[in-house]
């Protein structure tokens, strides 16, 4: 959005332009049909007809750091404030499939997420947790077969039925090639991993979200809003695609499907995307699957403020900013958010701002009037032209993708990791421009920061991890791991569904390193095109 002084022209962050006045004239001709009432396809207005007059979105905060025992004491913490679900962070080791000790996990344990390497710290991470009447989200992609099966083994260990586990696994590696890197197998290899896990939770956990579609990481990278809509969108197509390719049931299995998407600055522009995004999902799926289910048409996402907007520079105003893109998160319907604590540009998040960001979202709750009826800004002049809009260049960015041969040979290719770095960059330039203002830093900068206590991770815990590990392995029946992980080489080099051998070798107490050792064997490891 162009922030100089005047009456010059301006564009939201995707570069649509914005009139200095909005009016009927400006309303889609066919806004009748595309904006039914809430809880009607498309959905444009919301997935349910009161939406949060009836029950409030779940307040799930993202949380994870240190050792499993860390990580459990912060979340049973945030749950006595009021937080209503689980949200955990893996540190890169576990998302990359390194256990603790593993000479290139140094430097990294336990520092962007909490350190999972076997069964016991899953069983120390739940400790005490009421897993069956609970909903946990975890942010992991290409060893989400391995953490969800940890879960699952946990689970089973007290006797809980694997029916009344609820929950999502993020499960979405094709935005790990794209935007965030932390990616082990070649494409095609993670879809039958991904599609593996459909198969499975759709007939073990039934109430289990087996994908969380990530538009979030591609936004964190740099890509506007209109491609956040597409190529997310676009990942959740090419998924059904594989699944459908594995001869299962597409409506059943987009019934589990969720979505995660920022909330980015532009309060107007994020509204209108989320409203776009629901009434896209929900005809993209009867044109391409010609599915008429209208609970398997309905877009459920969860919401996360922009990590990337929070600034060093005069931290506290990184409140104000959460606040604002919180707001338009629920002014657009989610169905589940995360508030980012203000010091998480300095650090990892401390307990004190951690519950200032969940008091935002309780705030927004309870004082402010927005969920006392849905779809708010429902029929604005500026919001439904801004829905209609992005909705036409999504789809127009879609068709591209189809023109180059889908998501799989674009990615192949680096054509959407290329459309994402020249929107960064385009971005930067503005912002070092000053065509873009952020407060703080490019205007109304104040010389000398105040300090603010960051969370400060110790380094003792990478030793300890260590020493634990090696107790682990010295402990367990070593001839009992080899057997399970040969069963597991076996199941990968043929076309069995490999959850059931993964959860199996994990019991056995085998490491996340070493079953993931198993699978780079068979399926080698991802070499990404030179350029991407």
């Amino acid at each position: 959005m162009k922030s100089a002084k005047g009456n010059g022209a301006r564009a939201t962050s995707s570069g649509i332009p914005i009139k200095p006045l909005y009016d009927r004239s400006d309303l889609p001709p066919d806004l009748e049909r595309r904006t039914p009432p809430p809880g009607v396809a498309p959905f444009t207005r919301g997935i349910h007809a009161e939406m949060y007059r009836a029950r409030l979105w779940t307040m799930r905060q993202y949380a994870g750091f240190g050792t499993a025992r860390q990580t459990n004491r912060r979340f049973r913490y945030l749950l006595a404030q009021g937080q209503t679900g689980l949200s955990v962070a893996f540190d890169l080791p576990t998302q990359m499939g390194f256990d603790s000790d593993h000479p290139r996990a140094r430097g990294e344990v336990g520092r962007a997420g909490v350190a999972i390497s076997c069964l016991a710290d899953m069983e120390e991470l739940l400790s005490e947790l009421p897993l069956d009447s609970l909903t946990t989200s975890m942010t992991i992609n290409a060893t989400a077969p391995l953490l969800l099966g940890l879960y699952v083994a946990v689970a089973d260990a007290r006797g809980i039925a694997r029916a009344s586990l609820g929950g999502t696994v993020q499960n979405d590696v094709l935005k790990e090639y794209v935007a965030r890197g932390t990616y082990i197998y070649p494409p095609r290899s993670s879809l039958r991993l991904i599609t593996d896990v459909f198969d499975f939770t759709a007939r073990e956990i039934p109430r289990w979200n087996s994908i969380s579609v990530s538009g979030y990481h591609m936004r964190e990278a740099g890509a506007t809003a209109v491609q956040e809509l597409a190529f997310t969108l676009a990942h959740g197509l090419a998924y059904l695609d594989a699944a459908r390719a594995r001869g299962l049931d597409v409506a059943r299995i987009a019934r589990r499907i969720s979505f995660f998407f920022n909330a980015h600055n532009h309060l107007f522009e994020e509204v209108a995307k989320f409203r776009a995004a629901r009434a896209l999902w929900a005809e993209l799926l009867r044109e391409r699957f010609g599915i008429t289910d209208d609970e398997a048409r309905k877009l459920r996402f969860h919401a996360q403020t922009a990590g990337s907007m929070l600034t060093a520079q005069q931290p506290l105003n990184n409140v104000v900013r959460t606040s604002v893109q919180a707001l338009a998160a629920v002014l657009g319907g989610a169905q589940s958010l995360h508030t980012n604590s203000y010091d998480e540009a300095l650090g990892l998040p401390s307990e004190d701002a951690a519950l200032l960001a969940l008091r935002t979202q309780q705030l927004i709750a309870h004082e402010s009037g927005v969920p006392d009826t849905a779809d708010p800004l429902a029929g604005s002049y500026w919001v439904e032209s801004l829905t209609a809009e992005l909705t036409r260049r999504a789809r127009a960015l879609m068709d591209e993708l189809d023109r180059m041969g889908g998501v799989l040979a674009a990615i192949e290719a680096g054509w959407i990791q290329d459309q994402i770095h020249r929107a960064a960059y385009r971005w930067h330039q503005d912002v070092e421009a000053g065509r873009r203002v952020v407060v703080g830093v490019n205007r109304f900068a104040s010389g000398e920061d105040a300090a603010v206590p960051s969370f400060a991770m110790s380094r003792a815990i990478e030793r300890s991890r260590r020493t634990f590990l090696e107790r682990w392995r010295a402990e367990r029946d070593a001839a009992v791991v080899r057997r399970g992980l040969a069963a597991l080489e076996r199941a990968a080099r043929g076309a069995d569904n490999l959850m059931p051998p993964i959860l199996e070798a994990l019991k056995e107490r085998a490491t996340l390193g070493e079953v993931c050792d198993t699978m780079r064997g068979v399926f080698g490891t991802y070499q990404p095109p030179r350029g991407a």
